[in-house]
């Protein structure tokens, strides 16, 4: 059952997604990067100094952050998926392209995100509705 300190907690997190540059770099993810292929993902996710790789950066750890605040027990998880969906739908819009990359590197892509898919039933059904839109299928 959510608390009032969860739902301060939540009203924070949708104060920063209020910031500027951090709606910038959230339109610039979630509308304007559409890559095709790995090596135009890796343009932007491994070009450090580019304004598209810190709206990339700024974006990704953000969400993680977010959704440590979950996993941790510091907010209710059906609060925060009433309110913050984005995580999921860019972890279902870049993911696919990492597949191969967590497999060598063994660092896994969105991590935290990752966990909340797994773990809970509201954010699974976000991933996947998320996939369908994107014309994917879960890996």
């Amino acid at each position: 059952m959510a608390t009032a300190a969860d739902a301060e907690v939540i009203l924070r997190l949708y104060e920063l997604r209020q910031e500027e540059a951090l709606r910038r770099a959230r339109k610039f993810m979630v509308f304007e990067f559409n890559p095709k292929n790995l090596e135009e993902l890796r343009a932007v996710s491994r070009n450090p100094g580019t304004q598209e790789n810190a709206y990339w950066r700024q974006t990704v750890t953000y969400w993680e952050m977010a959704a440590s605040f979950v996993l941790r027990g510091a907010v209710d998880p059906e609060l925060f998926f009433d309110s913050a969906a984005e995580g999921v739908l860019l972890y279902a819009k870049f993911h696919h392209f990492h597949a191969v990359t967590e497999k060598e590197s063994g660092n896994p892509f969105m991590r935290n995100t990752a966990a909340l898919i797994e773990r809970f039933p509201a954010a699974n059904s976000l991933h996947e509705m998320f996939l369908k839109a994107f014309g994917q299928t879960k890996s």
